[in-house]
């Protein structure tokens, strides 16, 4: 993997494309479908995905006898099974009995026949022994010695009852944090709905002498005789007082004086209600950027005296703080994210005198990563529970890593994580052995830097340990005690390997399954590929699925399904036992999935092309690695190149046409947010910035609708709570100013969507026609067969 991008990628550049010449050879012959072709796709389309599955492909442990072994059960072809032994001591794998002696012993004593292939159970329980099993044959339970593998139905217990109890399954620890701290929520995850929260209406303090109460929208103390004191007078209708915190030692109180945002909504016409009837219009709060979000102002009282000690601490105006008390109740923290993201603040308030201090003041050029955390989220601030320490999360570095700080003074003590690779989430930490359990991507050399690993680490960066290992991306299972683990990992063109490993150094301890895909031998595998990006340094990461039935002497149009949202990366990274855009791919088409410049899970660097232009959504990368591809395989046609997406991919399909219409032929956008301006607030400020500025129309496909060029389908649910309907209706309207063709399909009574199946089947005959340059099947006739 590339560690670093050339330092001139300015945003006046990123756009910029270098072009590559495609082979000067011959072009193969273009694939073309025929009528039989389209229609045996559609005969296919009403078929399951695949007629087999994979098998040996994940292992759902037991653990027993105190954490050292466990069984699992493997189900296997034509309906069979077997029960598997692990010693996670000894590091041996073997069945958990005999089963054709099982089956024999259990025949003999039930009177029935059974296999040993086909044993009538699902569960099990074994002594630490080894020497017993016990199973639950329909209503009644049953022992087998597995010495003599004679098999008894056991008495009912007393009292008459003759149901069994289940067979006990040992249940797995927290997988966040068993026996520590749990991370908190990021307060900033959900801020669509921005007015203020529910006033509270009173608060008792710890030493029950005193209660804080809200009336006529001030702050009230009321003492233990019932005297009322009012402590501010200035709470008013909209700028009312709420929010009470007391300090542990109720020697302090914690008031928010909040002044609502603006409420705006958003409207939804349901125009075919199930009821029959009039249309309903429907509306829905909608903060969107540059709306007046509620703001939050701390207040500090003395209920001593009665007396506001006055502080600076600044108010919130982005998402509702929360309130954190140390626990001599000295201080009190909040965290403060400002609006345009480019500042985080986690402030101190000293409660005897108002002083406030910023323990983390992170500042950016571009945006901080706060929110929006892609796939393993965690917060940005964990406070620890036994020492007065912070595990500060952050990019500052150039790379998401760890940090440990002072609690008291914000002082950086130590970085936990280090190094040109990327921390994608924490599993666990220990704050006995003060380690931290994360998992991080790009530090194996070699790898796709998209892959997901499991390590552990002191808390002052010494001892990391690789607890994963095997090219591909892992998922990990730990026993209860945390000294072993169960790794499955695998890559989309690598089915899944498990494997049980010591947590203590990551030693492999035995082999446990290698998926079995012999009934998927049709499903044809992705290739991953990678070539160079704009900077002609840094890899770009894609996948790509053939057409069914290729032929390498003919050459296939291409369509790319784009999602280019800053919050994460898109293209899979693991196995799947379905086959990949298996309806473009049937006919016809080469099927591709890039992960461009401006997404996340790289380096800073990689992420920060995105800020204030999303309209780049990595297209100079795209068209390189589509032109790189066409380099290698001659029956890659980088000539009829098609796209499509959804949501925010929705509005990445049709910039392709907008801002790359010299490269992208067609594009299909369903319900894109095609206006950064009409989409929820908290997604675009973290990546647009604020205040809203001419940058938003910059990348707006609405104002730059009149640059169209190529075939566009717009699909649309009315009924889209997500990305308000209106987005894709005023592309709509800019276009027909713009006097451009294009296609506009609505979906009655439809949510945020690809436009369901119908949209679907509409998209494939889309670029059927636009790059087979073939008419689909008439869809109005009767004998064809219904999708």
């Amino acid at each position: 993997m590339t560690r670093r991008l050339a330092p001139l990628l300015l945003p006046a550049v990123l756009a910029v494309v270098v072009a590559r010449p495609l082979p000067a050879a011959d072009p193969l012959p273009r694939f073309v479908p025929t009528p039989a072709d389209l229609k045996d796709a559609d005969r296919r389309a009403a078929l399951p995905p695949t007629p087999g599955r994979a098998y040996r492909d994940k292992v759902t442990p037991n653990w027993f006898a105190e954490g050292t072994k466990f069984w699992y059960r493997n189900d296997l072809k034509a309906g069979t099974k077997e029960f598997v032994l692990v010693d996670a001591t000894k590091g041996t794998r073997r069945p958990a009995f005999d089963h054709a002696k099982l089956a024999a012993g259990l025949s003999k004593a039930a009177g029935k026949e059974y296999a040993a292939e086909r044993l009538p159970f699902q569960s099990i329980t074994l002594d630490d022994a080894v020497t017993r099993v016990r199973f639950q044959l329909r209503d009644d339970e049953w022992t087998c010695d597995l010495t003599s593998y004679v098999c008894a139905k056991q008495a009912a217990p007393p009292g008459g009852c003759d149901e069994p109890a289940p067979a006990p399954v040992v249940e797995m620890p927290d997988p966040l944090f068993p026996d520590g701290p749990v991370i908190a929520p990021d307060p900033f995850a959900v801020v669509a709905q921005q007015q203020p929260p529910r006033k509270s209406a009173e608060a008792r303090s710890p030493d029950r002498k005193w209660t804080a109460v809200i009336r006529d929208a001030n702050v009230v103390l009321r003492d233990a005789d019932g005297k009322d004191t009012p402590l501010t007078k200035d709470g008013k209708d909209g700028a009312n007082y709420g929010m009470l915190s007391w300090a542990p030692d109720s020697k302090a109180l914690v008031a928010w004086r909040i002044e609502p945002g603006e409420k705006k909504e958003v409207y939804f016409v349901e125009s075919s209600p199930k009821a029959g009837g009039r249309a309903v219009l429907h509306t829905r709060s909608y903060p969107q950027p540059g709306d007046k979000f509620t703001r939050f102002e701390p207040h500090l009282f003395d209920p001593a005296t009665g007396k506001e000690l006055k502080t600076d601490a600044p108010a919130v105006d982005f998402g509702v703080p929360n309130v954190r008390w140390a626990k001599d109740g000295e201080r009190f923290t909040y965290e403060k994210v400002d609006r345009g993201h480019q500042r985080h603040r986690l402030v101190a308030v000293t409660a005897a005198t108002g002083a406030t201090r910023n323990l983390i003041d992170e500042k950016s050029d571009t945006f901080v990563w706060t929110q929006h955390f892609d796939g393993f989220n965690f917060a940005a601030v964990t406070w620890l529970t036994k020492s007065a320490e912070i595990i500060h999360a952050t990019e500052k570095s150039g790379w998401r890593h760890l940090y440990l700080l002072d609690a008291a003074t914000g002082e950086q003590k130590a970085a936990i994580t280090s190094g040109e690779y990327v921390v994608r989430g924490i599993d666990r930490i220990d704050e006995d052995a003060r380690q931290v359990w994360f998992r991080a991507g790009g530090k194996n050399a070699g790898e796709d830097p998209y892959h997901v690993h499991h390590y552990r680490v002191n808390f002052d960066g010494t001892g990391l340990v690789a607890l994963t290992a095997g090219n591909g991306t892992h998922a990990v299972q730990f026993s209860p005690d945390r000294r072993f683990l169960i790794d499955t990992y695998s890559r989309v063109d690598a089915p899944p390997v498990t494997e049980l490993r010591g947590c203590a150094d990551g030693t492999l301890v035995c082999r446990l399954e290698a998926a079995d895909v012999t009934e998927l031998a049709e499903v044809a595998l992705p290739e991953v590929f990678h070539a160079k990006g704009r900077d002609g340094t840094t890899d770009i990461w894609g996948l790509i699925c053939k057409p069914r039935n290729f032929d390498p002497e003919k050459r296939y149009p291409v369509v790319e399904y784009i999602y280019a949202g800053p919050h994460g990366s898109h293209v899979p990274k693991a196995y799947r036992a379905l086959p990949w855009h298996r309806a473009l791919t049937d006919l016809g088409f080469v099927v591709v999935q890039i992960d461009g410049m401006g997404t996340a899970n790289r380096s800073k660097a990689f992420h920060d092309v995105c800020w204030k232009n999303l309209k780049d959504a990595g297209f100079p990368d795209r068209v390189r690695w589509h032109k790189a591809v066409a380099a290698k395989y001659a029956w890659y046609d980088a000539e009829r190149v098609g796209i499509y997406g959804t949501s925010a991919g929705g509005q990445n399909a049709m910039g392709a046409l907008l801002f790359h219409g010299d490269f992208y032929r067609a594009a299909m956008a369903a319900c894109g947010c095609h206006d950064n301006r009409l989409d929820k607030s908290s997604w675009n400020e973290q990546w647009m910035g604020y205040p809203v500025g001419p940058h938003y129309a910059a990348c707006s496909n609405v104002d730059n609708a009149h640059r169209l060029r190529g075939r566009l389908l717009l699909i649309v649910g009315e009924m889209d709570t997500n990305v308000p309907p209106e987005s894709t209706f005023r592309v709509a309207d800019a276009l027909v100013k713009a006097n451009k063709d294009f296609e506009l399909l609505v979906v009655p009574g439809l949510g945020h969507s690809d436009g369901g199946a119908y949209g679907r089947r509409r998209t494939q005959d889309f670029f059927v026609r636009h790059l087979h340059g073939v008419e689909p099947p008439d869809r109005n006739r009767a004998e064809l067969p219904r999708r």
